[in-house]
């Protein structure tokens, strides 16, 4: 594969939106895996719950709707007052969890904030109404609303720095990456795709050749920026029939959940008692949707890889890192930054020699080589698929499936 120009990269990114996030190119690229790996059925069925009013697709190559569409709705709401009690529900921190020093989740003195409001209660609460409304028991607006929500908080619950509370999840963690000041949180969020679209080999921007996947690929992109991501994702990812991918050997094992661990006859007397702390894990997940155990491996990268790196702690970068004075007050023009970040033949920024930077081949580098957040958009991409597959594919269409056997949840 030969590797995009210089310039033909800054022509196409100069066409990506102010702060392209995890909360847009990534959450809207975690849809569309997901979206390719529905069994047909499902996809409609969701479709439906998504657009009750519309009159759906059914012609072969032409998909009912894009998931994609929605993945970003539950960040635009949240700041509606209707929707302010969902704030807290994109992300969840544990009290003694202080990465890169200490990983806890969630430690002796449990999880922070409300009990059971985060990310990983909304995973749970999010289905429990979808499996509700297959139940005849919610109303299609519901349905609707939890749909979207679910679609969202799967993407979220994949992004590491979703799952610390330190420093806002790395928000007040302040660094460089390519020069420009930003923090950590937004690194993660945006740059790291931003610089994966931008170096993406150019063979990606054309359809795959008939043959190259045995997966219905194409009919799920919507002409997008990260529609070349896309199709490397599947490609080198998941593989072919012909060829094993990154992924091959693994990614059924994503959807595995470990078996229960049950409390002890004195455990629960103690937290009847009130004189142990009632797990709020115990409650998120059972023996087919374990967002806890499946977070708490995601969570080990904070300090494993690291994710929050080490220096930040350390001199001479820990004071600046972390001050609260404004003079580095730059770092907060989010849609400028993501703009200037994707433009590389633009101006360069302004020197900060006191702030860490992460474009270097011992951070970034090592995270493209190893396809950490491939990795971590595909494994979100495909435990959506698989939630939803099993919410809606009923047995008869299971069994007469023809193609690749879809990923499916047991619910």
């Amino acid at each position: 594969m030969r590797s995009t120009s210089t310039v033909a990269a800054a022509a196409v990114l100069s066409a990506l939106p102010a702060a392209l996030a995890w909360g847009a190119a990534g959450h809207e690229i975690v849809a569309t895996i997901a979206q390719i790996h529905l069994h047909p059925t499902v996809l409609y069925e969701v479709c439906s719950i998504l657009y009750p009013e519309a009159e759906l697709s059914t012609q072969d190559g032409q998909p009912p709707c894009h998931l994609s569409r929605v993945a970003t709705w539950a960040d635009q709401v949240r700041m509606n007052p209707k929707y302010r009690y969902t704030a807290s529900m994109h992300y969840v921190g544990a009290v003694d969890d202080h990465p890169s020093q200490t990983c806890a989740f969630p430690g002796e003195r449990g999880w922070a904030g409300h009990t059971d409001v985060n990310v990983l209660g909304a995973v749970r609460n999010m289905t429990t109404i979808l499996e509700d409304y297959t139940l005849g028991t919610v109303d299609p607006s519901q349905a609707e609303e939890a749909m979207k929500f679910l679609i969202h908080y799967l993407g979220d619950m994949h992004m590491p720095l979703h799952l610390t509370g330190r420093e806002r999840g790395g928000n007040g963690a302040k660094v460089t990456f390519d020069g420009r000041m930003t923090n950590l949180h937004s690194v993660w969020d945006g740059f790291l795709i931003a610089q994966a679209l931008r170096t993406i080999p150019e063979n990606y921007t054309q359809a795959l050749p008939a043959g190259k996947s045995t997966i219905d690929i194409e009919s799920h992109l919507r002409g997008t920026i990260y529609d070349p991501y896309v199709r490397r994702l599947m490609y080198e990812g998941f593989g072919t029939d012909l060829i094993l991918g990154r992924f091959s050997s693994e990614y059924t094992d994503w959807l595995a959940c470990p078996p229960l661990e049950r409390p002890s006859t004195w455990d629960t007397f103690q937290e009847i008692l009130g004189f142990q702390r009632v797990k709020d894990e115990t409650k998120w997940d059972d023996d087919a949707l374990c967002p806890y155990s499946w977070a708490k491996e995601l969570h080990k990268l904070n300090c494993e890889f690291p994710v929050w790196p080490r220096e930040l702690d350390q001199p001479p970068y820990s004071h600046a890192a972390y001050s609260t004075s404004d003079e580095h007050e730059e770092h907060t023009h989010d849609e400028e930054a993501y703009l200037d970040a994707s433009n590389p033949l633009g101006r360069r920024p302004q020197p900060h020699p006191d702030l860490f930077e992460l474009d270097t081949p011992e951070y970034a580098g090592r995270i493209r080589s190893q396809w950490i957040v491939e990795r971590l958009l595909a494994m979100a991409g495909i435990r959506l698929a698989a939630l939803l597959n099993g919410l809606f594919l009923d047995v008869e269409s299971f069994n007469s499936t023809t193609e690749s056997t879809p990923v499916v949840l047991s619910l």
